[in-house]
């Protein structure tokens, strides 16, 4: 049986909790392709990759099965921080799949697992992603460090850079 714990939800943005899976879904008042090229074009991730107040730098965007990815997330107080990953699946406009690491030490050896699904829906788009966790402990564990508080700000920011296109 599986365990559906609610872990946020406000007029824009739902997240639970599938077990391990950590689920995110929001509609996004843009098209469908407009959302798509935002997520896959290495010019627009600093754009909106982050929490507020946080910068991000795209080091290397290769967008294919295999190719890499690495981001370097920079905010005042705090060290740099980098983030990496491979493009496991892509099927576009609909959906991609891609591992996701912390790259510190420390959090290196743990690889997430993410499949984002991009819908349209009257000529928005409803985006969902499932970020697959080792164990219901390990997803406690990054809860714990504020991942929702800042993945609904990057949200925020990203549906701020469609409104600007």
């Amino acid at each position: 049986m599986v365990t559906i714990t609610e872990r946020f939800r406000n007029d824009t943005t739902s997240v639970y909790s599938e077990d391990a899976d950590l689920v995110w879904e929001r509609t996004f008042d843009a098209p469908l392709e407009v959302v798509w090229q935002a997520f896959m074009d290495p010019e627009r991730i600093p754009l909106w990759w982050g929490p507020h107040g946080s910068t991000a730098t795209v080091v290397e965007m290769d967008v294919r099965p295999g190719g890499t990815w690495r981001f370097i997330s920079r905010a005042p107080g705090r060290e740099d921080v980098p983030f990496t990953g491979e493009y496991l699946e892509l099927d576009p406009p609909a959906s991609f799949k891609q591992t996701f690491i912390v790259d510190v030490d420390g959090m290196r050896e743990h690889v997430g697992h993410e499949s984002f699904t991009f819908e349209e829906v009257n000529g928005k788009t409803k985006l969902t992603s499932r970020s697959h966790f080792p164990s219901v402990d390990e997803l406690e564990g990054a809860l714990a460090t504020g991942m929702i508080a800042g993945g609904v700000e990057t949200w925020d920011r990203f549906e701020a850079m469609l409104a600007d296109r």
